[in-house]
């Protein structure tokens, strides 16, 4: 417990503000949620020798920052599994991650920065891009599963019990993983929301517990395009949101046979795909 609230601790700024309400003016103190750069580098042995190369810098919160970069490497389609790492170099005075992979990985390292960020702007999209997908994603989702509309219901207050961070600031995002009765298997948050979903995944990935088949995942926000990937890649078959989904993020669901929740509510949700895994009786 002391280490978590310590994490925690270090992930906020206490700040003085003025509080406006109702015309009466106060003066107190609250929790920020820090933001900060993080650089994750690529370091590969080549005929040419040793090749460092900066692919990413996300802004992020701090904490959890190993599996934040494992997480990228995978969602990005770079790695597909943590053997594919040598060697990990966490550099924390200067916000700066070095991983190095193992000699049979196999990638573009010169034009892996510029492919990264024409494809994270969105530089190509609708059925081009899940045609992308396609060629990324070795097998659909696993899951041969009902969830019951009580234990859908039900996961909103799990979420606010278990994210603390959240609770403090309401600054923050949160991915939640559950098994397929709602039992909560992980949680991570961060104040970017693919962060939060790269931080589980590459969790996850440490873990070799990727594909998670018969699991689901909780977004405290929308479901995006870039949401919905990320869990189709890891193997992720049903997927809720409190928030609204993009168009895009149906398509994409649909096209995987995923389900697809948002809006999730304490007594309501909508149902946008994968209907066959929810028991609304």
């Amino acid at each position: 417990m002391l280490k978590e609230s310590s994490l925690i601790f270090n992930q906020l700024n206490l700040k003085k503000i003025i509080v406006y309400n109702d015309g009466e003016i106060l003066k107190r103190e609250d929790y920020i949620v820090i933001e900060e750069p993080l650089e994750i580098r690529i370091v590969k042995e080549t005929e040419d020798g040793t090749i460092t190369k900066s692919i990413a810098v996300t802004m992020r919160t701090p904490g959890n920052d190993i599996e934040l970069s494992v997480g990228f490497l995978f969602s990005e389609g770079i790695i597909s599994s943590f053997e594919q790492i040598e060697k990990i170099d966490y550099f924390k005075e200067n916000n700066v991650i070095k991983l190095k992979l193992t000699k049979g990985t196999n990638i573009d390292i010169d034009n892996l920065s510029r492919n990264i960020l024409t494809y994270s702007s969105c530089g190509i999209c609708g059925a081009s891009i899940i045609d992308l997908i396609y060629k990324r994603v070795n097998r659909y989702p696993k899951g041969d599963f009902k969830v019951d509309k009580d234990i859908i219901l039900s996961l909103p207050s799990m979420l606010k019990q278990s994210q603390a961070i959240f609770s403090k600031t309401g600054g923050i995002h949160a991915s939640t993983l559950f098994d397929s009765k709602g039992n909560l298997i992980e949680l991570r948050e961060d104040v970017g929301r693919h962060n939060a979903m790269d931080k589980l995944l590459g969790r996850m990935l440490m873990d070799k517990k990727i594909p998670l088949d018969n699991t689901m995942v909780l977004f405290s926000g929308r479901s995006s395009f870039e949401l919905v990937q990320k869990s189709i890649l890891a193997g992720i078959p049903f997927i809720v949101s409190i928030g609204a989904p993009s168009s895009l993020a149906v398509e994409l669901a649909e096209a995987y046979n995923v389900t697809l929740i948002g809006f999730l509510r304490e007594n309501k949700f909508n149902v946008y795909s994968g209907i066959e895994r929810v028991d609304l009786k």
